[in-house]
């Protein structure tokens, strides 16, 4: 079962965020190979982390729970909230298949909140900078919650139009960059 889990920071925690880098990236090479993407969102200027964006193949919800609960940023107080919901990957790869590497151009975090019919189930036809993308699920898999997509962008406008904007409580666009070991 694939989960997307969104850590967001609370504010402040920068400076713990930093001293805690090591063994978070220690603690995520223990998922290495279920990993489908990660990486950080920043603030406008990218200069400092916002949250941390985990897509990652897991037994159960169980597992996905302990996954983002037991998560050292996470258990030293760096994160305010966690998103966690089932996800499922219609682009069948790996953000490190992406064809487009990992630097090179603006790249954001999409999340669409959804609300009432479920919409952008599949991905667009023009896939061409799209790193991920799928429905954001309810534990039974079935039920949709939203859409999330991570994509290179000109900005912030164009990573928004990739979601049907009527279609959905909320989008939040956040600046997004690969993330692991350098």
């Amino acid at each position: 079962m694939e989960f997307f889990c969104y850590h967001r920071d609370r504010p402040g925690s920068g400076d713990l965020r930093d001293e805690l880098v090591e063994e978070h990236w220690s603690y995520m090479d223990r998922f290495a190979e279920q990993m489908i993407a990660r990486g950080p969102t920043l603030t406008d200027d990218r200069e400092a982390a916002t949250g941390s964006v985990h897509i990652l193949d897991l037994p159960d919800s169980a597992a996905a729970r302990a996954f983002a609960f037991d998560e050292p940023n996470y258990q030293a107080g760096v994160y305010r909230d966690v998103l966690i919901r089932r996800w499922r990957n219609t682009l069948g790869r790996t953000m490190w298949d992406f064809p487009g590497g990992r630097t090179g151009g603006n790249r954001y975090l999409v999340i669409g909140l959804g609300a009432g019919q479920s919409a952008d189930l599949a991905a667009p036809e023009d896939r061409a900078e799209l790193i991920a993308y799928g429905p954001l699920l309810a534990d039974d898999g079935a039920t949709w919650l939203g859409t999330a997509a991570l994509l290179r962008a000109a900005d912030k406008a164009a990573a928004r139009a990739v979601l049907t904007s009527d279609r959905y409580a909320d989008i939040e666009v956040h600046n997004w960059q690969f993330g692991g070991r350098q």
